[in-house]
């Protein structure tokens, strides 16, 4: 070997270090890694360059890396041959390519609808024979505080200790919590102090501490907050308001039993009219005539008087029927015979067979006595 000369092996490996610089390179990014918060979409950068020894077909493949390393990386989308293949059932419908031809140097990958499963380190390989080269990007889905609550722990009383308290529930760790008041001096309360995330703690508390209060939490992807009205004032009397409570629920059960006493007062009143005047329709019946009725009662005792011994007949008769009403029989006719009568006394009459009856007294209507 003459001096001067470079050795054959250094020779190769300077030929080799030339070709790769000239070869297929992809650009490298700003930056390997990015965190979104769950539901929005981004954009993985790869942008490639090729040279003219790159004549063969052009290959992009996508895949995610598990962090298990003894397990094959999982091919996500795929471009190959002027076709793209989705690799992934699980986020077919979400990836696509950046570009509408990717040929042009362009194999950056979109993911919409971000959820908390796609995170993870994917990569990014591009080949063109001979020519070859890889990008790994991590990504990272949180989760955006959500659902916040705040309120008051203790009572609002002058004098008292209390806490305010918020808290999320959703969200991805760390959260962070700060406390603000909106209205009046729009200054947190000078007793008060933060003892625990989300927890301010206020010593002997006042009226001028009355007000609303925000509280708000973050993490690296998102925002939310909650509002809280704080009231302070005079201890309340909880003998009188017990009092009343009592007083308003016995006036109230005294009032209730009242109306159902007038409802069953009322309805008692109801059903005996309905009784009686159907005691009136099936009992009652109209008044007959005077001759009528007078000719119906004779007929009907005239059987019973019947049975009458002569030995009691006189007293009976004086007693009975000295007094009849001229106006209860019939009037003869005005052209009839006058024919003159002569008294005749009981005993006489019953020796002749005479049959007495008794005639009972009766109104002016012709209804009996």
């Amino acid at each position: 070997m003459r001096i001067g000369a470079v050795p054959l092996p250094c020779t190769a490996l300077l030929f080799l270090c030339v070709g790769l610089t000239r070869s297929l390179k992809i650009i490298t990014p700003e930056r390997d890694s990015f965190e979104k918060a769950q539901g929005e979409g981004i954009r993985l950068p790869c942008e490639f360059e090729l040279i003219s020894d790159d004549t063969g077909p052009l290959t992009i493949e996508w895949s995610l890396v598990p962090k298990d390393s003894l397990q094959s990386d999982q091919p996500i989308i795929l471009y190959s041959g002027g076709a793209i293949y989705n690799k992934y059932p699980e986020m077919s419908n979400r990836v696509h390519f950046t570009s509408d031809d990717p040929r042009r140097g362009d194999a950056s990958l979109n993911i919409t609808g971000l959820k908390l499963a796609d995170s993870g380190s994917y990569q990014c390989r591009v080949m063109k024979h001979p020519g070859t080269d890889n990008k790994k990007l991590l990504l990272t889905v949180s989760e955006r505080p959500g659902k916040m609550k705040c309120y008051v722990d203790g009572t609002q009383e002058i004098g008292s200790d209390l806490k305010l308290k918020c808290e999320a529930k959703e969200g991805t760790p760390p959260l962070q919590y700060r406390w603000e008041k909106l209205t009046g001096t729009k200054k947190l309360p000078l007793t008060g102090k933060v003892i625990e995330p989300g927890v301010f703690f206020v010593k002997n508390a006042s009226e001028e501490y009355s007000g609303t209060f925000k509280c708000t939490s973050d993490n690296r992807v998102g925002t939310d907050s909650c509002l809280l009205v704080l009231y302070v004032a005079h201890p309340t009397n909880v003998a009188g308001t017990i009092a009343g409570a009592v007083i308003g629920t016995l006036l109230g059960v005294v009032l209730l039993a009242v109306i159902v006493f007038c409802c069953c007062r009322k309805q008692k009143e109801k059903k005996y009219e309905k009784e009686v005047q159907h005691e009136i329709r099936e009992d009652v019946a109209p008044p007959k005539s005077r001759t009528s009725t007078a000719r119906s009662f004779i007929g009907s005792n005239h059987s019973s008087l019947g049975s009458l011994s002569p030995s009691n007949m006189d007293g009976y008769a004086k007693a009975q029927y000295s007094h009849i009403p001229s106006d209860e029989f019939e009037r003869p006719p005005s052209n009839a015979p006058n024919y003159s009568t002569a008294k005749v006394s009981a005993p006489t009459l019953s020796r002749m067979g005479a049959i007495p009856v008794m005639i009972p007294a009766q109104s002016k209507d012709g209804s009996i006595v």
